[in-house]
């Protein structure tokens, strides 16, 4: 997926990213861990096409959609329904866009929301319409940048569950790529891999990669 990745922010002397590589094993839930400044926002930047490529190379084949760490610098517009519209293709006949809102709505656990405000949802609730917009874009690939970061404990469950559970479905399982600081998050993977001084480790099952950096 990527390979050789170099990045230097503007103004800053040290690199980001040196010499970074990426390959997903195969489609699942795959997690990043490292410290702050050691590249994995970066990185996923990279690879959703919001920051240009200085040096490397990046070759994904599958659509990607990048979830914030807030929502609330996501979330553009007043209602879940306009939010996700504004995700979906504009091409589609009007009963298909209708069909593929309630759908999204629903496999995030929000149906019958469509009409809600998006300032009345709860933190959790705005994180999961967040994933929704990405699913209602068709995207086959999720980048997560500290997605649980801001939630409460029992939000945080219940995003992690709700990517599990899209990443392992039989029928067209997604792709997550999920940075995260909380080690007990790695328990739920198919792989994590450390992030350090803007390389990246080899992937190693989470459990163990946990326990080996809680010493």
């Amino acid at each position: 997926m990527a390979e050789a990745l170099s990045h230097t922010w503007p103004g800053t002397e040290t690199a980001a990213l040196r010499d970074c590589g990426l390959q997903l094993p195969h489609h699942g839930l795959w997690m990043l861990v490292g410290s702050n400044g050691s590249g994995k926002s970066t990185l996923l930047r990279l690879i959703a096409g919001l920051l240009p490529l200085q040096r490397g190379h990046i070759r994904c084949n599958l659509r990607c959609a990048l979830v914030f760490q807030n929502p609330d610098h996501q979330l553009l517009l007043p209602s879940c329904s306009s939010e996700l519209l504004l995700a979906i293709d504009p091409c589609l006949d009007h009963s298909s866009r209708e069909e593929r809102l309630e759908q999204a709505l629903e496999q995030v656990g929000l149906k019958g929301m469509a009409d809600r405000p998006i300032h009345a949802l709860s933190g959790g609730q705005k994180q999961r319409l967040a994933i929704a917009a990405a699913l209602a874009s068709e995207a086959e690939l999720l980048l997560l940048d500290e997605p649980t970061a801001l939630l409460d404990p029992d939000s945080q469950r219940e995003v992690l569950a709700l990517i599990r559970r899209l990443t392992s479905r039989a029928a067209q399982p997604l792709t997550a790529l999920w940075i995260t600081h909380r080690l007990e998050e790695l328990a739920s993977c198919d792989g994590a891999a450390l992030m350090r001084e803007g390389r990246l480790g080899p992937w190693q099952p989470g459990a163990a990669l946990a326990r080996q950096l809680a010493g």
